[in-house]
């Protein structure tokens, strides 16, 4: 799971070029310009990265010799990070824009055409390219991700976010549901609201709702910052996006365990078309690391809000992340996340070692005093008590009906479907004729995008297997 983020965040952040206005377009059959993507990295894939740059020093000096010249840009986080390195790293890159100055490119393009090198890494407090809708690439596509704000207020200690992205801003409401009505209209059945911290949304274009109150935190919980009143909350975003296709679902990532009130919780139990599905990221089963991390909250608080969200949302399905080897972090301190991780039993798990980047409060604070060797083996031991007790909350599913939405031909068997289901947790099942719940005779085949009931026959730590009992819809399913 941990390998698609990089490449969800990826494509979702080249969306606002797609369709911006401004973009100028090629013509031609050489292409001039080629703009690289990129999110958050990794240090130990910096190399890789600079690796593939350097594969195209060749073609770019064939292109110089033939007079058909070749720009090359870097976009997104990692040129607001290393502006500097970019640009005199062998005189390479033409072209550098962070990731709120893409309205900027085409003045960056004429710069870089008149052959001078050109960068725009300004963060922006208002930038949400909330007029900008994306183009939907894949037709036919079952599922789409819908940014609804940017940046971040929260300042881990770990975390680069606020300063590559920026402060939070959020996208107006209005222009939100705009975008998912697009999608339903095109046919979309699951659409996934995307935000660095996506449940403390707060819109606040419109005067009359800024003088409504502050945010009420999780029980336990605490922030660095002083919350804004005032604004349209992540409830009403997600009442309002949910009432607009009852057949399509409706999933939120990457929350903060912060911004669960009770409204939000009592809102996903109610309607059929919001999975009952929570990313809760822990980070760290330890107290005393979970304060290094400035998270706002300790082991003891965090597990009393998983036993509240399971309180009212029976049957919810949990995912977490989790960093091994922070800064400082002893044996019993990892002994703690182990136990955390063995306590709650997440059906999805995102795990990594720790990797100190630039700028951040750590780098600055604290020392990344734990070998990469020791971060190595805690992480794999954390993969296997999250495998083995993800394991054991999947096998509770064998006999069960799950709904899945089918996405398609099973990666391993052209035999075989694949779809998830509510909780998120991939399913496969046989490609065969199955019964029809709105009543036809004739057996059906089911297609991408459709609704089907599975009862499940096995299952392991990160897929459920099953048998096919009839195609029906979201509304029928949860009558």
């Amino acid at each position: 799971p941990a390998g698609a983020v990089p490449v969800q965040r990826a494509r979702r952040a080249a969306a606002p070029l797609a369709n911006c206005e401004e973009w100028g377009g090629e013509t031609g059959t050489a292409v001039r310009h080629l703009l690289f993507m990129s999110v958050i990295i990794p240090s130990l894939i910096l190399p890789t990265i600079w690796n593939r740059l350097q594969h195209l020093k060749a073609l770019k000096a064939r292109r110089q010799q033939d007079r058909l010249p070749l720009r090359i840009g870097i976009l997104g986080c990692m040129a607001e990070r290393l502006k500097e390195e970019i640009l005199h790293r062998e005189k390479l890159v033409d072209i550098v824009a962070g990731p709120d100055a893409y309205r900027d490119l085409p003045r960056l393009l004429a710069v870089a055409e008149s052959g001078q090198q050109a960068a725009n890494v300004l963060l922006s407090l208002d930038e949400t390219y909330a007029d900008i809708l994306p183009v939907q690439t894949s037709a036919g596509g079952t599922t789409a991700f819908v940014s609804i704000m940017r940046g971040c207020d929260n300042m881990c200690s770990y975390c680069i976010v606020p300063f590559t992205r920026g402060r939070e801003r959020s996208r107006p409401i209005a222009s939100i549901l705009q975008e998912v009505k697009m999608l339903s209209d095109q046919g979309v059945k699951e659409v996934t609201l995307l935000g660095q911290n996506v449940n403390s949304f707060q819109d606040m274009s419109e005067v009359q709702f800024q003088s409504a109150a502050a945010p009420v935190l999780s029980r336990g919980f605490s922030t660095v910052y002083k919350a804004k009143p005032g604004g349209l909350r992540f409830a009403h975003l997600l009442d309002q996006v949910s009432r607009i296709d009852p057949e399509m679902r409706i999933r939120f990532t990457s929350p903060h365990p912060k911004d669960f009130p009770d409204e939000v919780l009592q809102l996903i139990q109610e309607r059929h078309n919001i999975c009952k599905q929570l990313h809760l990221p822990a980070q760290s089963g330890s107290t005393r690391v979970l304060e290094a991390m400035r998270r706002g909250y300790t082991r003891e608080a965090y597990l009393e809000l998983v036993h509240h969200v399971r309180d009212s949302i029976p049957g919810v399905s949990l995912s977490s992340d989790f960093i091994a080897g922070f800064c400082g972090e002893t044996e019993e301190d990892h002994q703690q996340t182990v136990s955390l991780l063995r306590e709650v039993r997440y059906n999805v798990g995102f795990l990594f070692a720790y990797s100190m980047r630039q700028k951040t409060r750590a780098y600055h604070r604290l020392q990344d005093d734990v070998p990469v060797d020791v971060k190595q083996r805690r992480l794999q031991e954390l993969i296997a008590v999250f495998r083995e007790e993800a394991a054991r909350a999947n096998e509770a599913m064998v006999g069960q009906s799950q709904l899945v939405l089918v996405e398609g031909p099973s990666k391993r068997s052209a035999s075989e479907l694949c779809g998830r289901n509510d909780g998120n947790i991939k399913v496969i099942f046989p490609d065969a004729e199955i019964k029809d719940a709105a009543g036809c005779k004739a057996l059906v085949r089911a297609q991408p995008g459709d609704y089907v009931l599975v009862k499940v026959t096995s299952a392991s730590s990160q897929t459920l297997k099953g048998v096919p009992l009839c195609r029906t819809t979201l509304a029928c399913s949860t009558a």
